[in-house]
């Protein structure tokens, strides 16, 4: 029998200091009614100075393995744009914070979408036999690459990590990943991009624009190609594992936007009902945003076992990916509420 990768474990982490829409505009020409009607978010968390990407990792990772009951796991894959440098990769400081030994950990960019590339990696590595147990997190801090009078960035962004634990499984058991769907296109590469540090930036020999350090997105652009793409992997992906729209308990997209979310589900004929939402409480999370909504759904009460649940991500690169899975009976450890 073919071993299949199953979520035993989830936690979620974000930092201390709430930022809602009426700070937010005290940075921009907008407002709390303007923000919440245009992206359905209320408030977002970011990082206090000091505070970088792997310690919301560790965090997160550490609810995780607890929510698992175990101590151990034989990789880390970490899903990240804002590393806490370009190199050495942060995955190995997060395995050794938590105690892991000498485990391989590394990296993965694909922006929004990083947290599906990363159980898409973490299964392969459980299907081909090398694993037993895999870490994977999504984390990103952009409170720090957020250019403060651009509107279009500074009202959406928060700050945050997910984690969740994988073991080798039954393909047909409660927690078993079903399939995955992946895709990416570069010839839309600058709808969402942050230039600095990069060795396309340097190698130009030209002095580092101030914008270069920012996040920089085309808002308009991205809509419709997140709409297009989470609305196509997804429906793929059904198709695939034998699933239809109405056999959703939840669909759980990239938390980027209420609008876009909502789009995708009317465009699939799904109930917007079953549409999981957490942005409006932490904003868009980048790669930490899916393991973040599924671990306040779990730990509220909203997901519960057996429940057929489908993940779809879509992000920068473009790049873009959903998996599915009967939900297990998993304990979430989610933040405590911030106010």
């Amino acid at each position: 029998m073919s071993r299949a990768a199953v979520l035993t474990g989830i936690g979620a982490m974000v930092p201390d200091r709430m930022v809602d829409n009426d700070e937010i505009s005290t940075l921009v020409d907008t407002n709390d009614q303007w923000i919440r009607t245009r992206t359905g978010i209320e408030r977002r968390y970011w990082a206090d100075p000091g505070v970088s990407t792997g310690d919301l990792a560790v965090e997160a990772g550490r609810r995780a393995l607890e929510s698992a009951g175990v101590d151990s796991v034989d990789l880390v894959v970490m899903a990240t744009s804002t590393p806490d440098q370009p190199m050495p990769a942060t995955a190995p400081r997060v395995a050794t914070d938590l105690g892991l030994g000498n485990i391989p950990g590394y990296d993965l960019s694909a922006a929004c979408a990083g947290f599906i590339y990363g159980l898409h990696s973490a299964t392969g590595a459980i299907a081909s036999g090398s694993c037993e147990r895999v870490l994977v997190i999504g984390a990103d801090i952009w409170s720090t690459r957020l250019d403060p009078e651009d509107r279009a960035t500074a009202i959406i962004f928060g700050d945050g990590a997910g984690a969740a634990v994988l073991r080798a499984g039954d393909p047909e058991e409660p927690g078993a990943f079903a399939g995955f769907d992946l895709g990416s296109d570069g010839a839309h590469k600058d709808l969402a991009v942050l230039p600095a540090g990069g060795s396309r930036q340097r190698s130009r020999g030209e002095p580092l624009r101030e914008a270069d350090n920012y996040l920089a997105m085309r808002g308009k652009e991205i809509f419709t190609h997140a709409v297009d793409r989470m609305a196509g992997s997804s429906t793929a992906l059904l198709e695939r594992i034998g699933w239809h729209t109405s056999d959703l308990d939840w669909f759980v997209g990239h938390q980027a936007n209420a609008r876009i979310l909502n789009t995708v589900a009317d465009v699939m004929h799904a109930d917007r009902e079953r549409v999981l939402l957490h942005l409006d409480r932490v904003g868009n999370t980048s790669a930490a945003s899916i393991p973040l909504a599924l671990t306040d759904a779990a730990a509220d009460g909203r997901l519960q076992p057996g429940h057929r649940v489908l993940l779809t991500s879509f992000g920068g690169g473009l790049s873009w990916g959903s998996t599915a899975l009967l939900w297990p009976d998993v304990a979430a450890l989610a933040p405590a509420p911030r106010t």
